[in-house]
């Protein structure tokens, strides 16, 4: 039984994250490098909180303030020195990740299991920055993560099966499903998407057709609930760049190659729904949120 989570990293899927462990009873210690980034991380669970509760009246939902007295902001790691099982989320970036393993491994729990939410960083090259490799694993959760009843489980060549067995434990505590996978750079779900993605994007900066239509295509023929491009913008374009250019170096594979227009748009700002702007433009976002959202993304990722 996991009692007590840690979750480094306030952007999105840190948010995400604590807030569906601590739906379940959990607690939580949600670590930042600054306290304006938690203190919008609070808000924004709050808000997600109360919208969910506004959108299923047919259960009953726990009072937003009584979830959120089970999570504990923090800017210190030494705060995760409790923790019985942790979820990475920072940059997609491998120095960042690097600079900050070797810190966790001296300070939690020498049971604690450390799981790697990435979308495409091998996890056997995350474990060998730990003297427990074998208490590795990836955990690629879906955005927004309390909608999502699945989760990718990463096994890496260290990764011990009571590793996993512990992992599915955890998921099942959030009341989600595990699906272990092998480890290779971008795992299923994303080595998959991400050329989707990119090809997608290829197709509207060669001019073949607008992002609405790509979009269009996809949800009409193919029953998808979202098109490549609107799935991009939810995730991030920035985002998504990052994976591209991970499974590129790691592959050396030209089908990863980014498309010029997805690096020309990330250049210009346009990250999709956290800033207003991707492929599509959100007016409902308030530009005070969005840019408090890229705030805490791009902050989490210095650490």
């Amino acid at each position: 039984m996991i009692n007590t989570l840690g979750v480094v990293g306030a952007g999105v899927m840190g948010r995400g994250v604590a807030q569906a462990a601590a739906q379940k009873g959990m607690r939580v210690v949600l670590i930042d490098i600054a306290e304006e980034i938690l203190t919008a991380a609070d808000s924004e669970i709050r808000q997600a909180l109360r919208f969910a509760g506004m959108m299923d009246k047919s259960r009953e939902s726990e009072p937003a303030e009584e979830v959120c007295q089970r999570i504990e902001f923090a800017t210190d790691l030494k705060a995760l020195a409790k923790v019985d099982f942790l979820v990475e989320n920072v940059s997609e970036k491998v120095a960042v990740k690097q600079s900050l393993y070797p810190q966790l491994d001296s300070i939690c729990k020498s049971d604690c299991v450390f799981a790697v939410n990435t979308s495409a960083i091998s996890i056997t090259r995350a474990g060998s920055w730990t003297k427990r490799p074998d208490k590795v694993l990836g955990m690629h959760f879906m955005n927004p993560v309390p909608m999502k009843p699945l989760v990718e489980v990463i096994q890496a060549h260290h990764t011990s099966d009571a590793t996993i067995e512990t992992a599915k434990q955890f998921l099942t505590q959030l009341g989600k499903e595990a699906i272990v996978v092998n480890d290779m750079p971008g795992f299923v779900s994303n080595r998959i998407l991400m050329l989707t993605v990119n090809e997608a994007v290829f197709v509207v900066q060669d001019q073949v057709s607008t992002a609405r239509d790509v979009d269009r295509i996809f949800k009409g023929c193919f029953g998808h609930k979202m098109g490549p491009l609107a799935t991009a913008d939810l995730i991030g374009l920035d985002t998504i760049l990052f994976s591209l250019d991970v499974l590129y170096e790691s592959y050396n594979d030209p089908k990863f190659r980014p498309a010029p227009l997805l690096r020309k748009m990330v250049d210009a700002g346009l990250y999709g729904r956290k800033s207003g702007e991707g492929f599509f433009k959100y007016p409902n976002l308030h530009q005070a949120a969005a840019n408090k959202a890229i705030k805490a993304d791009n902050v989490a990722g210095k650490k």
